[in-house]
């Protein structure tokens, strides 16, 4: 009986199909003899039963045959015939059954739903498609409804109903907030099966305004939303704890089918708190294993490919700790139809026997009925052939007649299966398809498969010959195949001969003759052996091997059965595998594999490493080098070197190094000329012509090299024309009108011969000019005038000597020389992304104006003016290159609110090209610089006067100031934040109704219409009831910057000897504070290894004072200058004298006070009572401060770097310093005689005040700020 074979029909055309009768034939997979044959249809590809189709999109409806002839093909729609020539939107690709109807130009969808079927036919019968049922997808917009905002208690369940729109196919559902984030799910928030949201147990959490249900249309890609729902959850205390409740399903019990081989959902959601627990079992039954999964925190049980087994009661279990809830579902099973046995193509010979069987099962079971060529069979033509039995049909001596395409429908209520079969009836006379002459090679005592596929219809008879006339074979020494194929199961040497294969039936006969040779079997005659090796050694494994001579064996060592490790000490032969220098990694077991086409054969043996016993002591050294060199063979191009070694001097040689002279271009001078291993002492070396050559030999092992060996005898090779050109030629103009030709020069005996020179050839690329040529010297460049500017050359350099030339040489291109570019960029067009980045677009240049090597272009931009403060200042142009063919670049960097110009130039190796017109454009306005300054003056009891200077870089037109400030307690924790709103035209301003003895913080920056700015900050304290020192306090803090480093002063209230600490930073920077440490009790500090040019911000503290700091000051170092100058104030002798004179106004104010203390009266006081201002009031009695005394006018000293105008004045009512500020440490004390001070205060006419006014007496740094 023949071996049956069942090929898919995604293989070559016109593959046939095998029934199960003994009597079918087999058609083999020959694309010859299937092109030949003749064939009922066969559906090879068709649309799926249910299709659905995007309405906006052509509908495309498969149907795919193959038979021979090729089939036609016709469609039914609604069972009845479909013209699709009537129907204008309607074609069928050529060669093809598929319909495409053309929705895309007018067509509607909807119009085309129904139950399409296709129909295969050709002169051998008829296949028929499924009905393939076309329906538009849908997705329908939500229904409008009002929903109510649900309140709902702490600790109650809730259901967000999502009730999505019917779609086709169903949508997928999933809830989301306004802001497209995915609601979280958990154990206590989860959404069901059918899209709604549950809650097993509401928390204050689940507030929020935007629950919102989406629906997913996949085939439409389209997302409908569902109006946003409201939940709103209010707490009662105590919350209550409740046992579990079935949200999902409701009841004890509910029931479920399924289809076989479907996905089994089953789900249950609970109420309760505690939030329960699911848990599910199946009654009187284990889940199955590997086909069950737990989704959604186990409130759903997925069971995948489902079969009848699986139907029986499933309970789920909710638990909380207050108890128990439960719901058991009855699953069922049922099955559409599916296949036990599905009808296959039966092939026949004229007065054969078949059947076709058709055996399907379901649930219920479904109803069989057969249709031949699409018609049911009950009225179909008759064939006396063919007897309908149940599920199959028998076949009794058919004829070609009787091929047909015989359908099986299997149906039941949950779908149905249509399977195409046919019969096909062929006589045809034998044929072979194995090629003839085809030759067979086999190892001798191995078994010979020979083929001898056929094919025939009745099926042939196979005979064997062997010889031209020899008899028919047969005996035991044979085995034949039913496909043809004759087995020898040991062929001999004399098995080697002519076969010939004999096919015939009643049609015809026809023969083949196939050859076989016998080859000898590869064999290893001398196999590797047990090898024993100390340490260090050597070793050898042999590997001998005898073959058939017409086999090419190739031999592969393997260790422990892998690869050779990938080390020089290795060395494979053509008979043997040599280990140098052994190691104990080498320990393993070695194995020789001889493969040929044919054969392998493998050998193996051990290698055991062991130590090698105590010797004395070794001296290892380089080796000797080598000597009684010899050449031998010699030859025009070639010689060979030997030698005999040097002693190793106990470290064996790995290699040998070879070196050469030559004595006719380079005596004296030895150069590399290869290397061998160290096993080797001869050595065939390629030789140059012209060359007089002379050889040494180095040797080498792991302690170092030998010295060289005596050189050889000389040996003078002849000469010869040059073997190569010369290489790197290149052609770059260096002049417009000219192309500098330039190459690597032959390096000594490349020149091959006498008399070396090159050939230049030039001519211009896409012209049709003949090449121009000279021949120089032994240079290396050559230079032609008089070319056309930066166009491209074709450019060849050959080399000769007296004996000839060089083969021809390959050509480069190169270029004359480039020129500036002839033309600007043009329609530049600038877009402004922001306030600090613009885009700038233009055309690029013709190529042909570019006039050499394209680089890029180059963006010239700058400054004009800033629109905010309408001053125009240097401009600095800066520019930007933009590298290849761009036409367009991104300008950042830029300043907000500001005019800039720009233009773009082209770029060549030569240079920039002319500019483009000047492009005008402005930024925008952009958030403004920190305010340059902040001071808080005049302390009260319950106010306190800011002064402010305006942003350095305002970035557009200020629209008002916001300062925001807090009290700070005494452990540092900050009030409540109070912000008020100052117009940008403001500069002073005067809190009121502040907490007396308070500590305030403030903050304040500067807004434009974009934003605000960055902030700076200050503290102030409002004075006490009385005249009270606060203490401590540290005060004043100024500023005097230089280049890299800043003179740091202080004024100072507290307890006798404070140790004082400096912290500074780069302002705006989140680093840490760097602190540094003030020697003594002194006031003033200078801070060193500055950066120039940079703001930073500083403050002083005071330890062991709870950590009490100054508020923070902000300076700006200079920038780097290229000579510096010699500044004063860190001059010692200044210092010096700015302490005397410092220590003079303190004793001067002592001697004031103990005379003031005497209780004499002063002409001050005098002068006072004789001219009385009513603006000028004694010494308050109650809260010990001294009035309107205080001189507003004062010129304070100059804190060096500050940001206040120059023209700023200080307005009289804005100083309340108290007269106490100009004292130390006797606060408090003057309680009548306020004008003592008042008259040595230094009252003046009114001035300009500059920097931060201060009242105290200035620290010499202070002095010196003042004096400068």
């Amino acid at each position: 009986m023949m071996r049956k074979k069942s090929v898919s029909a995604s293989k070559a055309s016109l593959v046939l199909f095998l029934c199960q009768m003994i009597s079918a034939l087999e058609v083999p997979l020959d694309s010859k003899l299937l092109e030949e044959l003749s064939q009922p249809p066969t559906i090879t590809q068709q649309s799926p039963k249910d299709y659905i189709v995007d309405p906006r999109e052509n509908i495309v409806i498969q149907c795919e045959a193959k038979g021979k002839p090729p089939p036609s093909f016709s469609w039914t729609r609604n069972g009845t015939h479909f013209d699709i020539d009537k129907d204008a939107q309607v074609t069928m690709k050529p060669n093809s059954g598929t319909l495409v109807i053309n929705i895309m130009n007018g067509g509607k969808a909807e119009a085309y739903e129904g139950v399409y079927q296709c129909t295969a036919r050709n002169e051998r019968g008829a296949a028929i498609s499924n009905n393939i049922v076309i329906r538009p997808s849908r997705s329908p917009l939500w229904t409008k409804e009002k929903l109510e905002p649900n309140q709902v208690r702490e600790g109650d369940s809730l259901v967000l109903h999502c009730r999505p729109p019917v779609g086709l196919p169903p949508p997928i559902i999933f809830w989301m907030d306004n802001a497209f984030q995915r609601l979280p799910q958990s154990e206590r928030v989860s959404q069901g099966l059918n899209g709604d949201l549950y809650f097993s147990n509401v928390q204050p959490e689940d507030t929020r305004e935007d629950y919102i249900c989406y629906a997913r249309f996949n085939h439409t890609q389209t997302i409908q939303q569902k109006q946003p729902i409201s939940v709103k959850v209010f707490s009662t205390k105590p919350v209550t704890e409740r046992q579990p409740v079935l949200l999902t399903p409701t009841g004890s019990t509910s029931t479920k089918v399924e289809l076989r081989g479907n996905v089994l959902l089953l789900e249950c959601i609970a109420a309760g708190l505690p939030t329960p627990v699911i848990r599910w079992i199946k009654e009187g039954g284990e889940l199955p294993a590997n086909r069950t999964f737990f989704e959604n925190f186990k409130k759903t049980l997925k069971i995948i490919d489902v079969s009848e087994a699986d139907s029986g009661n499933y309970k789920c279990i909710a638990r909380n700790i207050l108890g128990s809830a439960h719901h058991v579902i009855s699953v069922t099973v049922k099955a559409a139809p599916y296949w036990i046995t599905a009808p296959r193509n039966l092939v026949l010979s004229p007065g054969e026997d078949g059947t076709l069987i058709c055996r399907a099962n379901g649930n219920p079971k479904p109803n069989i009925s057969w249709l031949a060529n699409g018609v049911p069979i009950a009225i179909a033509p008759e064939d006396p052939s063919r007897k309908v039995d149940g599920d199959t049909i028998i076949f009794s001596h058919v004829q070609e007649r009787s091929s047909a395409v015989y359908q099986c429908n299997a149906s039941n209520e949950y779908g149905y299966l249509l399977a195409n079969a046919f019969v096909n009836v062929l006589a045809e006379p034998p044929r072979i398809l194995t090629s003839a002459n085809k030759l067979y090679q086999v190892i001798s005592d191995s078994p010979a498969l020979l083929d001898c596929a056929y094919f025939g219809s009745p099926k042939p008879e196979i005979e064997w010959f062997k010889g031209v006339k020899g008899s028919i074979l047969r005996g035991n020494e044979y085995i034949f195949h039913d496909n043809g194929t004759l087995e020898i199961p040991v062929a001999q040497k004399d098995s080697t001969g002519t076969y010939t294969c004999v096919a015939r039936n009643e049609l015809g006969k026809i023969q083949n003759e196939v050859q076989l040779e016998v080859k000898d079997p590869t064999m290893i005659i001398k196999q590797p052996e047990y090898k024993v090796v100390q340490r260090y050694g050597q070793v050898s494994f042999e590997c001998i091997i005898k073959h058939d001579s017409t086999l090419l064996p190739t031999v592969i060592w393997l260790k422990d059965n892998d690869e050779l490790p990938d080390d020089e000490r290795f060395l494979v032969g053509k008979d043997n595998l040599t280990i140098m220098n052994v190691t104990d990694r080498d320990d393993g077991t070695y194995t020789c594999i001889v493969n040929t086409t044919l054969d392998s054969v493998s050998a193996s043996a051990v290698l055991t490493v062991v130590a090698a016993p105590p010797t004395p002591a070794i001296i290892y050294a380089r080796p000797n080098p080598p000597f009684d060199l010899e050449l031998t063979g010699q030859l025009e191009r070639s010689v060979e070197l030997s030698w005999i070694p040097g002693d190793e001097n106990n470290s064996p040689i790995t290699n040998f190094v070879i070196e050469y002279e030559d004595g006719l271009h380079e005596p004296g001078v030895w150069h590399y000329q290869t290397e061998v291993p160290g096993t080797q002492t001869t050595v065939q070396l390629k030789l140059s012509p012209y060359v007089n050559y002379s050889f040494r030999v180095i040797a080498v092992n792991e302690i170092g090299r030998s010295q060289p060996s005596e050189p050889s005898e000389q040996y003078l090779t002849k000469s010869a024309s040059p073997d190569e050109n010369p290489s790197n030629v290149q052609g770059i103009g260096s002049e417009p009108d000219n192309l500098v030709i330039t190459w690597e020069s032959l390096k000594g005996f490349q020149s091959n011969g006498p008399g070396l020179q090159y050939k230049v050839s030039w001519r211009q690329k896409d012209v049709d000019d003949e090449w121009t040529s000279v021949i120089v010297a032994n240079v290396s460049k050559y230079i032609v005038s008089g070319t056309p500017t930066f166009v491209p050359y074709e450019i060849k350099v050959q080399a000769l000597n007296d004996l000839g030339y060089a083969p021809e040489p390959s050509e480069v291109i190169g270029h004359s020389g480039e020129d500036l570019p002839m033309v600007a960029p043009g329609n530049v067009q600038v877009h402004v992304v922001n306030s600090t980045l613009a885009k700038v677009h233009w055309d690029p240049v013709p190529l042909k104006t570019v006039r050499g090597h394209l680089q890029g272009y180059k963006v010239y931009y700058w400054k004009v003016q800033s629109l905010s403060r309408r001053s125009r200042r240097h401009v600095e142009k800066k520019i930007l290159t933009f590298r290849g063919n761009k036409t367009f670049g991104m300008l950042p960097g830029l300043e907000p609110y500001s005019s800039y110009k720009l233009n773009v130039r082209v770029v060549n190796g030569k240079g920039e090209g002319p500019a483009s017109p000047d492009k005008v454009f402005k930024t925008p306005e952009g958030v403004p610089s920190s305010p340059s300054f902040l001071k808080i003056t005049n302390p009260t009891l319950d106010s306190l006067t800011l002064e402010w200077g305006s942003p350095t870089h305002p970035n557009g037109v200020l629209t008002s100031y916001i300062l925001k400030f807090q009290p700070i307690n005494n452990t540092h924790e900050l009030g409540p934040l109070v912000e008020i709103r100052i117009p940008a035209n403001e500069s002073s301003l005067i809190l009121k109704n502040l907490n007396y003895s308070t500590r305030y913080k403030f903050y304040f920056n500067a807004q434009t219409s974009v934003g605000s700015g960055s902030q700076i900050t200050e503290e102030a304290v409002t004075i006490m009831d009385e005249v009270q020192p606060l203490y401590p306090r540290i005060r004043n803090v100024t500023t005097a910057a230089a280049e890299t480093y800043a003179n740091i002063s202080w004024e100072y209230e507290g307890p006798d000897h404070a140790n004082f600490y400096v912290e500074y930073g780069v302002a705006g920077s989140k680093e840490d504070w760097k602190k540094e440490i003030v020697n003594g009790s002194r006031s003033f500090f200078v801070l060193k290894g500055l950066t120039p040019g940079t703001a930073y911000k500083v403050r002083v503290g005071a330890e062991g004072l709870s950590g009490f700091r100054s508020s923070e000051d902000v300076f700006e170092t200079g920038p780097a200058m290229a000579s510096r100058q010699v500044d004063i104030a860190t001059q010692g002798w200044f210092i010096g004298l700015m302490c005397a004179v410092a220590l003079l106004i303190l004793i001067l104010l002592i001697v004031c006070f103990i005379r003031r203390n005497k209780g004499g009266k002063y002409p001050v006081k005098e002068k006072e009572d004789a001219h009385a201002d009513p603006e000028i009031q004694p010494m308050k009695e109650d809260d010990g401060t001294f009035g309107e005394y205080s001189d507003a006018e004062d010129h304070k000293p100059l804190k060096k770097g500050s940001r206040t105008p120059s023209d700023r004045t200080v307005k009289k009512e804005d100083s309340d310093d108290s007269l106490v500020d100009y004292g130390e440490g006797v606060n408090g004390q003057f309680n009548e005689d306020g004008s003592f001070i008042g008259q040595y205060s230094g009252k003046k006419e009114k001035e300009p005040a500059e920097g931060n006014e201060s009242s105290e007496a200035p620290s010499p740094v202070n002095a010196m700020n003042s004096f400068v």
